[in-house]
């Protein structure tokens, strides 16, 4: 396989609304040095795929919004290489622009898409798992989805249903997929648990850009339709004012439901890195370095007496002193201060004045 038709894509246009008042409309979590480490998610996500695929073969599909910070944040990736929608489609619409963008310039190209605010604690093991899986997609006519293996039930995540019965001949470590799971109540959860052939949906997506174009044929060719007509504008300075025009016929929809749950030929490699999806205060409590008592502090200077179990993030703040909590957040950005018990997290949005 050649090096230089692997492909990765950086899905970056989410607004990351559990996460306020860190994470904002206009400034996003993946734009943010979430774990206190002095890179953002999106520029962790864009290191760990380092030796995957050179710099110019890595996409960012992005609201036209951020797109400066993007280019501000990763320097090293082409600015045609940033591709920005004029509005917010989910994940199929996203996934088709950029794979029919990659197909004009490169037919053979093998592809990765992954989300931009996901942690992952072991990049070599990561490394090792994305490329044995386009070696497998570049063989085959195959999707690969990374499933992970669940150390908890956990009520936030997808899940995946993998049939260990056959493993592929061509990668012992890829198995098909039985059916995809919507997230579960925690009985359900505890029962995946327990069965052993259920793995969480990692939404890290493997596949050869003709796979994945004739998927969208098959199962979305509306869609399809709309990024071939495309064709002859990619990569010219009409590009993006077809895009602004055609983009918002499409369908508002993930590819989970448009592509993965129909195609046939779908595998998932389980997988075992220290992933977690930082979709929560609550998940990033559990990947962030605590103390004794259980809290994660991030932030310049700050003080906790008698507090246990609490996640603090004032990076703006010269001192911050907290007294007598357990199981909260207390998080301050931009002259907004969030208290809230780690219970009633789910309410964030309701609390931001989001319906």
């Amino acid at each position: 396989m050649a090096r230089n038709n692997n492909h990765v894509v950086i899905m970056a246009g989410g607004v990351g609304s559990r996460f306020w008042p860190m994470s904002t409309t206009e400034h996003p979590k993946q734009f943010i040095d979430v774990l206190g480490v002095g890179r953002s998610l999106l520029q962790l996500t864009y290191d760990r795929f380092e030796g995957v695929c050179d710099p110019d073969h890595v996409w960012v599909v992005t609201n036209k919004k951020y797109r400066e910070e993007v280019c501000r944040q990763l320097p090293e990736i082409p600015g045609q290489n940033i591709l920005t929608e004029p509005c917010r489609r989910n994940t199929a619409p996203c996934i088709a622009y950029v794979s029919w963008r990659i197909k004009a310039l490169d037919p053979k190209a093998n592809i990765v898409v992954t989300p931009s605010d996901h942690f992952v604690l072991n990049n070599v093991e990561f490394r090792r798992i994305i490329l044995s899986c386009l070696k497998f997609t570049s063989e085959t006519d195959s999707i690969v989805t990374l499933g992970i293996k669940p150390t908890r039930p956990e009520t936030g995540y997808g899940y995946i249903q993998a049939d260990f019965g056959a493993a592929s001949p061509r990668n012992k470590e890829i198995f098909r997929v039985d059916s995809f799971k919507e997230k579960p109540d925690l009985p359900t959860a505890t029962r995946y648990l327990k069965e052993k052939n259920y793995l969480w949906n990692s939404g890290i997506f493997i596949w050869s850009v003709s796979t994945i174009v004739n998927a969208f044929r098959v199962y979305e060719p509306a869609m399809a339709k709309i990024f071939e007509s495309l064709l002859p504008v990619y990569g010219t300075p009409g590009e993006q004012t077809q895009i602004d025009l055609l983009y918002p016929e499409c369908d508002n929809i993930s590819v989970d439901y448009a592509i993965m749950e129909k195609a046939e030929e779908i595998f998932v490699c389980p997988s075992d890195f220290g992933w977690s999806d930082l979709g929560t205060w609550g998940s990033l409590l559990n990947q962030v370095h605590k103390d004794l008592y259980g809290n994660a502090l991030i932030g310049q200077n700050i003080q906790v007496y008698d507090t246990r179990n609490t996640i603090i993030h004032t990076t703006q703040e010269k001192l911050v002193v907290v007294e007598g909590l357990d199981g909260y957040i207390v998080a301050e950005k931009d002259g907004v201060l969030l208290i809230c018990k780690l219970s009633e997290e789910q309410r964030i949005k309701q609390f931001r004045g989001e319906k």
